[in-house]
């Protein structure tokens, strides 16, 4: 059997820009426009703020996306910071989820460095993409307790390797070097969530960068960090099933993710078009919610679901989703203002979720979740099987271009990220802080 770090760099070595076909070369600037929109909105979030301070502590010449210089490894972790903070860049929905965008922190981070070209920063990002969604294929983290952010660290060394244009041997330590000494445990998503629900992600962004460039520099690591003794598949994941990375050609897995519409965590965005497209009369009496399993219990699985009191657990908090959203017709960043709102607090009280066995059996292929209301007046109600964003209801460019405004990018932006083919990463990050 070979390790799946072996079968990633060798694959790595036979894949060329002429390989991407035109779907996917669009797709990828979609997502980095989307990835952009959303760190835009999260520049003076509080964990933002304070990763600010420590910018003077890694001197260095990597620019980050708001124009600061400073290391390339913390430049990818404050970068992803911002493009994870709001919980509103892409997913993907598995045997395990992921938030593959979250890897451009990375990608720009050392490929500004490095003087990279559009095109080498697209088809990084393809491949990583490719690699993150074959892993979650393969087996489930959360289950076990772990996070999926092992797999994003393995898809952005995948990317960057990629990117560094490093050869077999050297792509197969970066691998080896981001999973084996970097191991995240689930209990960042449990109950009551901290800045560290987003600051997961940006550490496996530094971690990853920071093995690539080890990897670069000469550094080996273990030959074998999945199937050895003591490697991944050993300790964590037996069930892992290797078939998912068979018959690897040009990567297009980027067209099975999804973007989002709502600053909410995926499992939640049908529901709030649902609670949307609800015109009911009277007062509510009582909300039943019918969803699937990984919907209640990733986002109604204790008590703190019930009561958040951060931000970061409201946006996982279908109750809080569900009751914000009847009452105000829309979900958007300003949702979290104001968490003890009575009318929200008292609406949650009258929600109810059920898990429905026919729901479970069609994710992930379907997202489905069906709202009844019962109010003075009457019963409303309503179903919404896959949410606009999914790779079955995708969002137009209009849409996201429309995102993207709103969360304070630039038309003039717009122009260069839809050219990134012609124009290099270190220019495109330079215009961006200039805005």
């Amino acid at each position: 059997m070979e390790d799946p770090a072996q079968i990633i760099a060798s694959y790595l070595q036979h894949i060329s820009y002429d390989d991407l076909n035109d779907k996917v070369i669009r797709e990828v600037k979609r997502r980095l426009i989307d990835s952009i929109a959303v760190a835009r909105g999260a520049l003076n979030a509080p964990p933002i703020q304070l990763s600010r301070t420590l910018l003077s502590n890694f001197p260095g010449n990597s620019l980050t996306i708001d124009g600061y210089r400073t290391s390339p490894d913390f430049s990818a972790f404050y970068n992803t910071f911002m493009i994870r903070y709001l919980d509103f860049n892409d997913t993907y929905l598995s045997k395990e989820p992921l938030h593959p965008s979250d890897m451009f922190g990375a990608l720009l981070a050392v490929g500004s460095l490095f003087d990279k070209s559009g095109k080498d920063l697209i088809l990084a990002t393809a491949i990583g993409y490719e690699v993150g969604v074959r892993l979650c294929d393969s087996t489930s983290l959360r289950h076990k307790g772990f996070d999926h952010v092992n797999f994003l660290e393995v898809a952005t060394a995948a990317a960057l390797a990629k990117l560094l244009n490093l050869d077999e041997e050297k792509a197969r330590n970066a691998i080896s070097l981001s999973i084996v000494p970097h191991v995240a445990l689930r209990e960042t998503r449990v109950g009551e969530l901290s800045m560290w629900k987003a600051g997961a992600a940006a550490e496996a962004s530094r971690n990853a960068v920071f093995s690539a460039l080890l990897a670069m520099a000469g550094i080996t690591g273990p030959k074998t960090p999945f199937i050895g003794k003591f490697g991944f598949m050993s300790l964590i994941a037996k069930d892992m099933d290797l078939k998912v990375f068979d018959n690897l050609g040009s990567p297009n897995s980027i067209l099975r993710t999804y973007i989002k519409k709502y600053p909410v965590e995926y499992h939640a965005q049908a529901a709030v078009d649902v609670a949307k497209s609800i015109n009911y009369e009277g007062e509510i009496t009582k909300v039943v919610v019918e969803t699937y399993e990984a919907a209640k219990t990733i986002l109604a699985d204790t008590e703190d679901k019930w009561k958040p009191t951060t931000k970061e657990t409201a946006d996982h908090s279908l109750p809080y989703i569900i009751a914000y959203t009847l009452i105000h017709k829309d979900l958007w960043l300003d949702a979290y203002d104001n968490l003890t709102d009575p009318k929200v607090v008292d609406l949650m009280k009258k929600i109810v979720i059920e898990e429905v066995p026919e729901y479970t059996k069609v994710y992930p292929n379907e997202l489905p979740i069906k709202l009844t209301v019962y109010t003075t007046k009457g019963v409303y109600t309503n179903e919404v099987r896959v949410p606009r964003g999914h790779s079955a209801n995708p969002m137009s460019d209009e849409e996201v271009e429309e995102k993207f405004l709103r969360l304070n990018g630039k038309r003039e932006e717009l122009k260069l990220l839809w050219d990134l083919e012609n124009v290099k990463v270190s220019e495109l990050v330079r215009s961006l802080t200039k805005s």
